[in-house]
């Protein structure tokens, strides 16, 4: 598959460019500066050690980085609506998974901010009415996602509106060695997975660590609608554990 990564050039947009090429997939690594953008990927290309196809990786303007179907935008919160703004006529039609969380350092923690519309997949969609908006990798840490010669894994939690293009993210997920995708519900669950963020890098710093989130007590599948084979009502899917306590206070939904 042919993804475009928008704002590619952070640390999120390097990692998750260097998972998904090593992956079998061809990535356009975009930037509102073409050659800087080819320059991390001659960087990305050497760190993975050969392990790339060629051409699995290329660097390219921002708006060259809409052509595929599948777009990640992974440009720092505070720029996304400018940034998509700029590029919607080009974005028309593309399923776009929105990685961005509203944090503001504070001390040695990290702060949620409550965004206009609760969230900024929220903010994406509205903002881009003629795309499909998915909420995924929030959580996903940078550095670790980069670190090529370390072994990674998490759980990705993805939610839409849309629920084939929540599908296809998840579909794309499963690709990439180390992590799964768990199909967490419509765009509104988006609020809530970005603002956890903050609570997951304040563990991070505190402890000195680059933990993942994972979910324990997941029957599989964990994509697609989320219900395991069998089950014909959501109310009979067993609730996932964090850490050892229930989501959603322990009561099944």
């Amino acid at each position: 598959m042919d993804v475009g990564i928008i704002g590619g050039t952070g640390p999120l947009g390097r990692g998750l460019a260097l998972r998904l090429a090593a992956a079998g997939h061809r990535v356009l690594l975009g930037s509102r500066d073409a050659e800087r953008a080819e320059g991390i990927c001659a960087e990305l290309r050497d760190a993975a050690g050969g392990a790339l196809a060629a051409g699995s990786l290329q660097g390219v303007a921002n708006v060259d980085a809409t052509v595929p179907d599948m777009v990640v935008l992974a440009t720092p919160w505070e720029g996304a609506l400018a940034t998509v703004a700029e590029l919607a006529e080009a974005l028309h039609g593309r399923t776009v998974v929105s990685v961005g969380n509203a944090l503001v350092r504070h001390g040695r923690e990290a702060h949620a901010v409550v965004p206009p519309r609760g969230s900024v997949a929220a903010m994406v969609q509205a903002a881009l009415p003629g795309c499909r908006v998915v909420a995924a990798g929030q959580h996903l840490p940078a550095r670790s996602l980069a670190d090529f010669g370390q072994p990674f894994a998490a759980d990705v939690l993805v939610c839409a509106d849309d629920a084939e293009a929540r599908q296809a993210v998840c579909d794309l997920l499963c690709t990439v060695e180390g992590l799964r995708p768990v199909a967490a519900g419509s765009l509104a669950q988006a609020a809530a997975i970005e603002a956890f963020t903050a609570v997951l890098v304040t563990v991070n710093i505190g402890h000195r660590a680059h933990s993942t989130l994972r979910l324990a007590g997941m029957t599989l599948p964990v994509h697609g609608d989320g219900r395991p084979p069998g089950h014909e009502d959501a109310a009979d899917v067993p609730v996932a554990h964090v850490g050892g306590a229930s989501a959603g206070g322990g009561s099944r939904p």
